[in-house]
């Protein structure tokens, strides 16, 4: 029986504790099985963790994007909800200003100054000089009806010299817009319409026109008010387009009224009133038909009329920063008659 009793402490020894070299297999196998027989506590874990890093990264991106957005908290307002005008615009798209110049005046430059050209008018009256936005690849420009009125010869001057022929395709006196055509263009780089009723008192904004015949002159300034009652003189190419033609020479101006009063000159008694968005940004004579621009480089008024105090001599004196456009929505609606002649 002592013999019995003595083998059976034998059976003991695979329980060996000093077995190095099968501990650690026999160690590794406990934790492989672990996993599989309570998978909770192990994977649970790993999957909460990504989950809150990646919030925390996505919240940090979108403060950065808010921070690098322009400067002021309106312009990242205005930049991203105007991401939807630009693509609605996409037809004649062209002037979006790139990200890395987006809310300044110098990359709105950059990017529209391409899109805006000088026209010469001429008739047997004289010469009248004026602005006008390219708004097709093939040459369609918008301009205002009165650089144009009367004209028997236009020429027009793109922003790198080269210089085209054009005809009137269409004028609509009652609103001052007219629609002309480069002969043998292609391959221009429209402008971008935007949307007018977008546009708030105080949002910076960028004009570019060809003041004196200064071509390419940009300057910048605010929306200074809004649905302003603008009455200017309509010409309508008829029998008066000389005297007309004389009346809208760029060194006196472009006669307008406001309040029921008259501002650089008569005029006459042929008028329409058009409801106009006023900026501060520098106006000259010669930039009537140019355009009016948001940071994002999409147009959004055809700049029209501006007041200048006389001076002793009798010339018009310059600008004093009050300036009127025809909002771009009125444009965008009167395409479609322009296109088909208009009222000329």
């Amino acid at each position: 029986m002592t013999d019995d009793t003595q083998p059976q402490p034998q059976p003991q020894q695979p329980y060996y504790p000093p077995r190095p070299p099968y501990e650690p297999y026999t160690t590794h196998t406990t934790y492989a099985q672990a996993p599989a027989q309570n998978p909770a506590p192990a994977p649970a874990p790993a999957p909460h963790r990504r989950a809150r890093r990646g919030v925390g990264l996505m919240a940090a991106v979108a403060i950065a994007a808010a921070a690098v957005g322009g400067g002021t908290a309106t312009l990242v307002e205005r930049w991203t909800s105007d991401g939807a005008t630009s693509a609605a615009a996409s037809s004649v798209s062209g002037t979006n200003v790139s990200a890395g110049s987006k809310g300044t005046v110098a990359g709105v430059a950059q990017a529209v100054s391409p899109s805006i050209v000088e026209i010469s008018a001429s008739s047997n009256a004289g010469k009248s000089t004026g602005s006008g936005v390219i708004i097709t690849s093939d040459g369609e420009i918008v301009t205002n009806n009165h650089v144009i009125s009367g004209a028997s010869q236009i020429s027009v001057q793109l922003s790198d010299g080269t210089s085209y022929p054009a005809h009137v395709v269409g004028t609509d006196p009652d609103k001052d817009l007219a629609l002309i055509k480069l002969e043998g263009a292609s391959g221009l780089k429209a402008a971008t319409l935007g949307d007018s009723s977008r546009i708030q008192v105080g949002d910076q904004v960028v004009a570019i026109g060809s003041p004196e015949g200064l071509t390419g002159t940009v300057t910048s300034g605010i929306v200074s008010a809004l649905d302003r009652d603008v009455t200017v003189a309509k010409e309508d190419g008829g029998q008066d387009s000389g005297q007309g033609q004389q009346q809208y020479d760029p060194r006196q101006g472009w006669p307008f009224e406001f309040g029921g009063q008259q501002f650089n000159g008569d005029t006459g008694s042929s008028k329409t009133t058009y409801k106009a968005i006023q900026t501060d940004a520098s106006l000259n004579p010669g930039n009537s038909g140019g355009a009016l621009i948001n940071m994002n480089g999409e147009i959004i008024g055809i700049n029209s009329a501006m007041y200048s105090p006389s001076s002793s001599s009798g010339s018009t004196a310059g600008s004093v920063g009050l300036g009127f456009a025809i909002p771009v929505n009125t444009l965008k609606a009167d395409l479609d008659q322009l296109r088909s002649g208009g009222d000329s």
